[in-house]
């Protein structure tokens, strides 16, 4: 199929300019003024922005979490992605405990039978290296396209994983040349702070934020990122949210260290102020790691601007509120 897209405004790291494109079979294959072309399908794109897709490589659909499940399916999530301009997205494969890799993949990859509309991939979230998968299967994966591994340092008794598991997965990958991600919140003190929460009696919105706080998130980042360099392996820190986390992604990427830090868009604009709201408004704005204080709003901006951020993601994981 072939489209012509006539008259848009296209930006590029070097120019800004109006013109045509011409797209056949997904590839643009020529840009310029008046383009005399036959397409099967044209587009008048005066006085808009011509932009590729965008790309989302943080998402949860139709994943089960604490006895639910995200209330978007394949097909849902796709489908508001393409309206919003995101082409293609990667989603996690969460291993159940006591299940292989492979199991998991075809799980998942059954969720999105027939009901893909946008491109999609996956990542494997390892959460059980001891009677489910094995260090072995984890290195075949690359061969079977999923080219990253996931791993979260918070979530105690669900799908955190201690020191061990996380290196040694950070070994295979040092090997495999796959990408390690980690969820970065030292989990142990939250269980800590959430227990001495309960027993206070202190259960509104606002203590999950309390609970959790950037000196979780700074300490298991920097944990992670030395663990990473140590074994090998490039390392990718998810929803980064504060400048206890952006620090030492700054420092290691100034070392030249193979380390990339990715935020997401709900950290730029919702604060503590947000989950803080009374009559339980503020479980709206429940999510982990939590909103920060607005004053991380300019430190993540910035980090952005000088490539220490160098993705923002969306961490889409929706739940109804009941």
């Amino acid at each position: 199929m072939s489209v012509l897209i006539r008259g848009g405004r296209i930006v590029t790291a070097a120019d800004d300019y109006i013109a045509d494109l011409f797209i056949e079979d997904e590839t643009i294959s020529l840009i310029g003024e008046s383009l005399d072309l036959a397409a099967d399908r044209v587009i008048d794109a005066v006085g808009k922005y011509v932009l590729p897709g965008c790309v989302d490589p943080h998402t949860h659909l139709d994943m089960p979490f604490g006895g639910t499940v995200t209330i978007d399916d394949v097909e849902a999530g796709q489908t508001s992605a393409a309206f919003g301009g995101t082409t293609c997205h990667v989603d996690f494969v969460i291993q159940p405990q006591g299940h292989t890799f492979a199991a998991a993949l075809e799980e998942w990859r059954s969720k999105a039978t027939g009901k893909q509309v946008i491109d999609m991939g996956y990542h494997m979230a390892v959460t059980d290296l001891e009677n489910g998968g094995t260090l072995e299967e984890l290195a075949t994966l690359p061969e079977q396209g999923v080219t990253s591994y996931k791993l979260f340092m918070a979530y105690k008794g669900a799908l955190m994983v201690d020191d061990e598991t996380l290196f040694e997965t950070m070994e295979v990958a040092s090997k495999t040349g796959a990408l390690v991600m980690v969820h970065a919140e030292n989990g142990d003190v939250i269980d800590v702070l959430v227990r001495q929460a309960l027993a206070a009696g202190n259960t509104e919105p606002l203590y999950h934020a309390l609970t959790r706080p950037p000196e979780a998130e700074g300490e298991a980042t920097n944990r992670a990122i030395q663990l990473a360099h140590f074994a090998g392996a490039p390392h990718y820190v998810v929803h980064v949210t504060c400048k206890e986390a952006v620090e030492p992604i700054a420092q290691a990427r100034d070392k030249g260290w193979d380390v990339w830090g990715e935020t997401c868009t709900q950290y730029f604009f919702n604060s503590l102020d947000d989950i803080a709201k009374p009559n339980f408004e503020g479980a709206k704005y429940v999510y982990s790691p939590p909103v920060r204080d607005k004053s991380n709003w300019e430190i993540l901006w910035n980090a952005v601007r000088t490539d220490v951020l160098s993705v923002i993601s969306t961490d889409h994981c929706a739940f109804l509120f009941d």
